[in-house]
Formats: structure tokens, sequence, C-alpha cells
């Protein structure tokens, strides 16, 4: 006899029953609904890749973080930590068979051995989105607003609030730290995390203490937009294409009529390297503890990375960001904006006689083709008066059905009984037709 193995799941990893997982595809359909509405188009790369990929820009903290081993044939492999990096090696394999610029969104699982809390697990997974070739203002406006109105069909009021790397790193050499800016900007990243005294503290000791005051200063609010960048602009010396860029954003956002859902917030810097330009996270006005929900910026020269010096595909400049569906749906959750459903049918055929399951089957086809989704039971039920009826209403209900049908002794010639499952009345004597109408 087989010894008993106990079931249990990985910390971080979780299982998906079927309300949760209904859940999440509903969610996931309106999402890729609208990046396909932008005319994005959809990709996939490998859950696993060679090491060397996956580590080649990701820096300190990803290689803490990535699940990395030896796989049989003793190679240096690593399951993907998100779908940019990946993305980029990509780019530069297939740079010849895609036209620029080239829009992709990419739906997929990610995984990080990171520790766990509200909203963060280590699978989870990711909806990317990016414009590859093309370094116009533009790009990153409409990645921008697809951020936006992504989040708005999930029925969620957001606030993006962005910045520009480039604009920082001025400021930082300004100070004299430039060489520290990687550290400086990883410190600034977890702002949000530890608090303004534990960053200055940190700021001290990678700046000194006269440069972590001027940080803090920098990063910290000034008002509107406008004067926010006025702000930070003469702080990292004065006009730049960088300063010149974000007014550009401003205008577009004006010119929509989008202003409201954008704040220019100089504290936001992503912590990865590949980020060069423009930066963005996305909070929920609802919620905002919960962290950013959606996340990306420029990242000009990435696929270079994953191309010989001579190639085109070096100075590919990029732009995209990223939905944390978990994280996500974990603030939807806490603000009761998610409906709960245990099933797809809305219909349900009861089953009179197993013998019928075939006629059943034909009356279901007849509501899936007028895109009703409709599902046979399948265990006798005996007499129409016999009790076992009566628990598959009750399993009908369960399954979150509207209606449930009562085939006649000739399922396919006889009247039907439709039994509205909230209300629990009947309606005799209807056509299949007349069913259909009503339920439509």
């Amino acid at each position: 006899m087989a010894s008993y193995i106990e079931p249990k799941i990985l910390k971080g990893f979780r299982d998906f029953l079927p309300p949760a997982e209904i859940t999440r595809r509903d969610l996931l359909e309106k999402i890729e609904a609208s990046f396909r509405s932008f005319g994005f188009l959809p990709i996939d790369t490998p859950a696993l890749e060679y090491a060397e990929i996956l580590l080649g820009k990701g820096g300190g903290e990803t290689e803490k973080q990535i699940y990395r081993f030896k796989d049989n044939g003793d190679r240096d492999v690593a399951l993907r930590f998100d779908l940019t990096v990946p993305f980029a090696r990509f780019i530069a394999q297939y740079r010849g068979e895609l036209t620029l610029p080239f829009k992709r969104y990419h739906i997929a699982k990610v995984w990080r051995g990171e520790n766990t809390q509200r909203g963060r697990y280590r699978e989870f997974t990711q909806c990317d989105f990016d414009i590859v070739g093309s370094d116009s203002p533009a790009a990153d406006f409409e990645i921008l607003l697809m951020m936006r109105n992504t989040l708005k069909a999930l029925g969620v009021d957001v606030s993006i609030r962005l910045n520009h790397r480039g604009l920082f790193n001025h400021f930082l050499n300004k100070l004299g730290v430039a060489e520290k800016s990687v550290e400086i900007l990883r410190t600034v990243d977890k702002l949000a995390k530890i608090g303004q005294d534990e960053t200055r503290k940190l700021l001290a000791e990678i700046a000194g203490e006269e440069a972590a005051e001027k940080i803090l200063q920098y990063i910290g609010s000034h008002g509107n937009f406008e004067e926010t960048l006025a702000a930070i602009t003469d702080l990292s010396g004065g006009e730049s294409p960088e300063s010149q860029r974000l007014k550009i954003l401003r205008k577009y956002m004006l010119d929509s009529g989008t202003e409201g859902s954008f704040e220019l917030d100089p504290s936001i810097t992503r912590g990865l390297d590949y980020y060069t330009g423009i930066v963005y996270e996305t909070f929920l006005k609802d919620d905002p503890a919960i962290g950013s929900v959606c996340s990306g910026g420029r990242y000009d020269n990435l696929a270079g990375l994953y191309s010989k010096p001579s190639s085109a595909t070096e100075a590919l400049t990029g732009v995209g960001s990223s939905i944390g569906l978990d994280r996500l749906i974990a603030a939807l959750e806490s603000l009761g904006k998610l409906a709960s459903r245990n099933g797809y049918a809305d219909v349900i055929i009861a089953c009179i006689k197993e013998e019928d399951a075939g006629a059943y089957q034909t009356l279901a086809g007849k509501f899936r083709e007028a895109g009703i989704p409709c599902e046979v039971l399948l265990d006798a039920a005996g007499s129409i008066e016999g009790k076992k009826l009566t628990q598959q209403f009750v399993l009908a209900e369960k399954k979150g059905a509207r209606w449930i049908i009562i085939p006649g002794a000739d399922a396919l010639k006889d009247p039907l009984t439709l039994r509205e499952l909230k209300t629990r009345q009947n309606r005799e004597g209807l056509t299949l037709e007349n069913i259909i109408d009503h339920v439509s």
C-alpha cells in the first residue's frame, strides 16, 4: 500500500477554486479586450530561460529573488521574474519579422522568491503591454492612456503618478552624486514602504547627510503638475529635453481631457536599472495603501543587451507597463468591487431520464447558438415529483444559474417548464423559442 502524501502547496503559491478562477478570467477578458482595442498584439515566451538572459540587466535585488537551478542537462536556467526582460530577448531574436513600431501585450505567470504579503505572492500573473520602435512622446502617452482606460474598464478610479528618470539623473549629476545613482534610485523607490526617516538614513549612508536632505527636497511635494514640473526643472539645472517631454505629455493629457488621472510625482523612480526615461506607478484612489497595481516606464536600450553591436536592434526604444493582476484583485475584493460567480451557465437543463441526455444536449445547443450559456445536469432525477429534482434545483442555485428548465416526457416535443431560481416560480407549457426570448 502506498504511503500517505499530505496534500500541500508551497508558501506564496495558490490553487484557485472555480469562483476565484472565474473572477480572474472575467477580469482578464476585460483587460485583454482593452489591449486589443488599442491595436496591441499578443505574444508568448517560455516560462524557463537561460539564467544569463534573465540576469543580464536585472540588478542585485533581482538575483536574490529569482528561482534559479541547474536542469538535467546541467544548464543554468531560471524562471522568468517579469515579462519585460524575456520581451527584450524576443525583440532581439525576431526583429526581422516584426513591423515597427511593434505594440504587444503578454499575459502570463511570473515567479519571484520574495516575502509574501497582501496582494503579493511568489507566483503571480502580470499583464504587460509595450510599444517598441518609437521614441515619440505619443508612445509614452498611449501607454499611460491604456493604463487609465483599462483600469477604468474594471470599474476603478486611479491616480497615475509619473516622473522622468532622466530629469532625476540631471539633478543627481548637479548634486555631484551621479556615480551613486543606482543605489539612490533603489532607496527612493522604497520610500512608500519604509517611510521618510528610514529613507533619509539610507540616503545619508550612500551620499552624505547634506545630499540626503536635498534629495528628499527634490522628491517631496511641490504642488500641482505645473508647479512640480517647474520646481524639479529648476532643481535639476534648468530646461532640458526631459522636462520638455513632460510638458508635451501634460499637453496631451489636457487635450484629451484625462489630466485628472495623472500626477507628477518626483518620488516615483522605479528600482530596476533598465528604465531610462518616463516612469510611472498607478494607485487606486479608494485604496492607495495596497501599493501600485500598474507600473512601468521607458527602457530605451534594453533590447540592445541581446544584440550584436552592429545590429539594428541595439538602438530600439521601448516603453511599456504591467498590471499586477493578483494585487489588483486583492484591492478590488477589499473595495467590494468584485461580483462573485460560481459558474458560467445562466440556464441549466434538469435531467429527468439519463437516456435522454442526447435530447437535453440538443436543447442546450439551441441556447448556446443564441449566445446563452447553458449546462445540462448529468444525473437522473426519477419522476418530476421525486426528491431528486428538488436536489437539482439546489445544485443549479449553487452553480449560480438564474433558470432551470424541466423537460417533458419527450424532451424535444413536449412543452417545457421554466423555473426562475431566485423567485422559485415556474412558468409551464412553454416552447423552446418562448424560453430563449424570455431569457434573452
